[in-house]
């Protein structure tokens, strides 16, 4: 019964800024733009796929990931996914993930195909997520949302990144004309020294005020980074650590949010390169 207590509180007291971090509204992906706050619009990452997409035109090789977020301890509120990302001659870079979030009474899931391209020094990135959300007794709904990013180096050390998702504005049910929430993102990071960056990005949900998102990660260690960011939207501090070994990533991150409690994170990322010739 307690425990029932306390999902209710979540739903009801963080609506909307806890559905911010569910699929449907494309929360933040990746322990590493979790713990700068949810900030990665500008990241050239493996997690720009769900992030960005502009942003996986910036990788080399095939590269995977996996992922696993629970909210407030909360068995019912945790998010899993699986993605991978493939450059291509032909057609630019390739990307599919699949994630679910939620449980028996509330889920939604997700399958998404992402495509981006280098073009000078701005990179663009274009996704469709097919979306389905499912409420036991009510049954399931499904929507086509349509994304695209962009990613641009406007001097060297400092990055520009944009990105809107469900720019069709997809409709869900057509009772009170339901739709998956449209969400604009933009954002810069700045190399400010050899170890140090730093992000600010700032997320807007057309019906709800905008969120402000900043982040620091330093490089302590080659293979070790920690981070550290705040989030207006979600009222949560943030923080993480990285580890690289071989070709492996593994990262952790943890939200505190005063009234809710702890949020854990656990991404892991792989990078499947390609043997030299002789």
């Amino acid at each position: 019964m307690l425990q029932l207590l306390r999902y209710s509180l979540v739903l009801t007291f963080l609506c909307p800024s806890f559905f911010a971090q569910g699929q449907i509204n494309n929360a933040a992906v990746g322990a590493r733009a979790v713990s700068l706050g949810g900030a990665g619009v500008t990241l050239p990452d493996v997690w720009a796929l769900s992030n960005n997409p502009a942003g996986i035109a910036a990788l080399k090789q095939l590269e995977l990931g996996a992922y696993a977020h629970n909210r407030f301890s909360l068995k019912e509120l945790t998010t899993v996914g699986l993605l991978a990302v493939f450059p291509t001659v032909r057609w630019g870079t390739l990307g599919v993930d699949v994630q679910r979030f939620g449980g028996d009474l509330y889920n939604e899931q997700r399958l998404g195909i992402g495509l981006a391209h280098q073009l000078g020094v701005v990179r663009l990135g274009f996704k469709a997520d097919l979306l389905q959300v499912r409420v036991k007794e009510w049954g399931s709904r499904k929507a086509v949302a349509l994304s695209m990013g962009l990613q641009s180096e406007v001097v060297p050390g400092l990055t520009f990144g944009a990105h809107i998702y469900n720019l069709n504005q997809a409709k869900l049910a057509e009772f009170e004309d339901e739709r998956v929430p449209t969400v604009m993102k933009i954002g810069l990071s700045y190399q400010a020294a050899a170890k140090v960056l730093l992000v600010l990005e700032a997320e807007k949900e057309l019906e709800y005020p905008t969120a402000v998102k900043v982040g620091i990660e330093y490089q302590l260690l080659p293979s070790l980074h920690l981070r550290t960011g705040f989030n207006t939207g979600t009222r949560a501090g943030t923080a993480g650590v990285e580890v690289r070994f071989k070709q492996f990533q593994v990262a952790y991150a943890l939200g505190a949010q005063h009234q809710l409690g702890l949020s854990n994170y656990l991404s892991v990322g792989y990078v499947l390169k390609k043997e030299q010739q002789p």
